[in-house]
């Protein structure tokens, strides 16, 4: 299904999107198993995951031409992850399918709360080895590359760095959080993090909107021009050379927060390839992560534009 154009007059922004692909295998339990515990679960299901075809479908749903970046295992799994990301329109041309090894896998416990526990096994995608020549040329006139850290650290700086040369801007979210090279900083236009990520790449608490507003001033400071640090159900923060606004998330209740993060992002991207203003792409977030964390499953629950805008607005920001 290709992505509708963002309006009659402007072509959609293009994203390059570098990062993981995983088969999840969702459990659903009553609570996560304390040590040593049996516990009695009451399904399972194999879905598509992975934090950048996650992200990837997402920027797709809003509007986005998106070219997605990775690595699968030569099995089953392998492609119904690749016809997943083709389906929502996503350009596979540059994901390759790796001899012997398995596609990325993720365990992932979905609570009766919504809360969710996740181990993953890399797979295929630790073996992401980037073309860099090929990589400039696709960067090259896209709005963002964006990137995680689900794929090996050396290739994730190459890839930021051939972006920054070629003036493409980087939107990053270090996640799982691993430190970052001071040579790094500068050449991240946008970063987003939760409030752990924020604590450990600053040192500083982020878990009330004051704190992450500081929390984000800080990793500022290292040379990037917009942070977002999400806060779950109390929303985010934006904070940019204007200083720091809290941005509130309507009240829903959960059933699955995987995927929640994802979503935002991507619609947070797209809004920004757009043109939009940050708080408005901030906002847009909010709101696609707010209908995603409504449904189960991790790609099935990412939503598509016009759902998205005819969802409820959040409450007003404030200043911090």
């Amino acid at each position: 299904m290709t992505p509708k154009p963002s309006s009659a007059s402007n072509p959609p922004p293009r994203i390059v999107v570098l990062g993981s692909l995983n088969m999840d295998l969702v459990l659903r339990v009553p609570h996560a198993p304390a040590a040593g515990e049996t516990l009695q679960g009451h399904s399972i299901a194999t879905i598509p995951g992975g934090k950048g075809a996650n992200q990837a479908v997402s920027c797709a749903r809003e509007g986005a031409q998106v070219r997605m970046i990775g690595c699968v295992g030569d099995d089953a799994h392998g492609t119904a992850l690749r016809n997943a990301l083709e389906q929502d329109g996503i350009d596979t041309a540059m994901l390759r399918t790796v001899a012997g090894e398995p596609t990325g896998t993720a365990l992932i416990l979905v609570e009766d709360s919504g809360q969710n526990r996740i181990v993953i096994v890399p797979g295929a995608n630790a073996r992401v080895e980037l073309d860099e020549a090929a990589l400039k040329q696709q960067v090259q006139g896209a709005a963002f590359l964006v990137t995680q850290f689900e794929t090996p650290m050396d290739q994730v700086a190459r890839a930021i760095a051939v972006a920054h040369g070629a003036g493409c801007k980087v939107l990053l979210n270090p996640s799982p959080v691993q430190p970052i090279a001071d040579a790094l900083w500068p050449r991240i236009d946008t970063l987003v993090v939760n409030e752990i990520e924020a604590q450990t790449l600053c040192g500083q608490a982020a878990d009330t909107p004051q704190q992450a507003a500081q929390a984000g001033q800080a990793l500022r400071a290292k040379g990037i021009a917009r942070v977002v640090v999400t806060l779950g159900a109390r929303g985010a923060v934006a904070v940019d050379a204007d200083g720091a606004r809290h941005h509130p998330a309507p009240k829903v209740q959960a059933v699955d927060t995987t995927a929640a993060g994802d979503t935002f992002l991507g619609a947070l991207a797209v809004a920004l390839g757009e043109g939009q203003p940050f708080d408005d792409a901030v906002r847009l977030g909010i709101r696609a992560a707010a209908l995603c964390i409504q449904q189960p499953g991790a790609q099935p629950s990412i939503p598509r534009r016009d759902a998205v805008l005819q969802s409820p607005l959040p409450p007003d920001w404030t200043a911090l």
